[in-house]
């Protein structure tokens, strides 16, 4: 009769160990929400170079009227 008392119990007690480590298959809800977001006007394209930049096209303006300057100088071919 021991026998029988200590096998069932060693039966319940791994059976209950084994389903109560299952992983119960919980569902999540996920909620999406739409946002309207304002922004600023975006600033100028010239406000927004770099100081190089900035500084490369006053220098490309200079140059490109030196050779303005000797192209009319030389004269046309034609």
């Amino acid at each position: 009769m021991k026998r029988v008392i200590y096998l069932t119990a060693l039966i319940l007690t791994g059976a209950t160990s084994l389903i109560s480590c299952r992983d119960t298959a919980e569902k999540e809800t996920v909620v999406v929400k739409e946002v309207r977001v304002e922004t600023e006007k975006a600033e100028p394209v010239e406000e927004r170079k770099g100081i190089l930049e900035r500084t490369a096209q006053e220098v490309d303006k200079e140059v490109n009227k030196e050779v303005d300057k000797r192209i009319d100088e030389i004269g046309d071919d034609n």
